[in-house]
């Protein structure tokens, strides 16, 4: 007959455990249990801080469904930190084996699905005449805003493959960081290479950022995923396979369904729209003139060179 464990036993190995922890805190454990007497059990909403989340919903017009815009927005925010949590292990952790890095882009992969999946909301979810009155209030502010997505191609893979082949003409021989950053692909939403001049909308966003994004970049030089899969001998198919989705879905199929509902917004009716930062958003979003590729060494020649052209909206 199996033994039952002791009740008497397990408590008391728990709280030898407990001594050891608090000690080597330089804590003393009998002060932390008696402090226990006077503390409430935690509770799901104050875990959760259910009521500060959902009071950050603070829309600048009467129209029900910009409380809908606000909301979607947050949630897509927070899939985006998922996102970033699991890149940053991949980053951080001095050694890690293939089954921990398909994993986590395993995760990568579920999230962006979400927000791809989750973009239905924005398309079908808001009626259409409100949205054209309230977005009018949001100008000049964009997604384009959006500081994670930065983060999340920095921690990716190298500056050189966030510029497209156009700026890549226009770098220096032995481009710095900073080099970089005057000609990565996001800053065609905003800047004029004729004039030299931004929209207020990019200004903004570089103010607020772009030396962060800048010491960021310098921070893991060369501890970027791409870089950790090196040449990508000896790892298997299925890490392969998974790496591969995620820059598809991330850079191909999320692009295209933010550029499909774009064009559900500012093209219907009265033809060709402005956005609401002002950017040239049919060039700038579709992933033919972005060119961004996580994982180059992982596509074909051809792959590359036709990367998102069959995608239309």
């Amino acid at each position: 007959m199996k033994q039952q464990p002791n009740k008497h036993d397990y408590v008391s190995k728990t709280i030898d455990r407990l001594n050891d922890k608090y000690r080597d805190m330089g804590e003393n454990l009998q002060t932390h249990l008696e402090g226990l007497l006077h503390a409430d059990p935690i509770t799901y909403w104050d875990y959760i801080e259910v009521d500060t989340l959902l009071s950050l919903q603070r829309p600048r017009t009467p129209f029900k469904d910009e409380a809908i815009f606000i909301m979607y927005h947050q949630v897509t925010e927070l899939f985006l930190k998922m996102i970033r949590h699991e890149l940053e292990q991949l980053v951080d952790r001095s050694e890690i084996n293939e089954n921990y890095m398909l994993t986590k882009i395993k995760r990568c992969i579920r999230y962006t699905s979400m927000l791809i999946g989750s973009f239905d909301i924005m398309k079908d979810g808001m009626d259409y005449g409100e949205y054209q009155e309230f977005r009018k209030t949001l100008t000049p502010a964009s997604g384009f805003q959006s500081v994670q997505f930065r983060y999340i191609e920095i921690l990716c893979t190298p500056l050189a493959n966030l510029v497209n082949e156009v700026d890549k003409k226009r770098l220096p021989e032995a481009p710095s960081i900073k080099d970089y950053f005057d000609h990565i692909y996001w800053r065609a939403a905003g800047y004029d290479h004729k004039t030299g001049k931004r929209t207020w909308t990019l200004k903004k966003f570089e103010e607020r950022y772009l030396e962060d994004l800048k010491s960021f970049a310098k921070k893991i030089h060369g501890r970027t995923l791409h870089d950790r899969i090196g040449d990508t001998q000896g790892i298997s198919s299925l890490l392969l396979d998974s790496l591969k989705e995620f820059d598809h879905l991330y850079n191909v199929k999320w692009p295209m369904v933010h550029l499909r509902t774009a064009a559900h917004y500012l093209d219907r009716d009265k033809g060709e729209g402005a956005a609401t930062g002002g950017s040239q958003w049919k060039t700038y979003l579709h992933p033919k003139f972005q060119q961004r590729i996580f994982f180059p060494t992982l596509w074909t020649k051809t792959e590359k060179e036709q990367w998102g052209t069959s995608q239309s909206f």
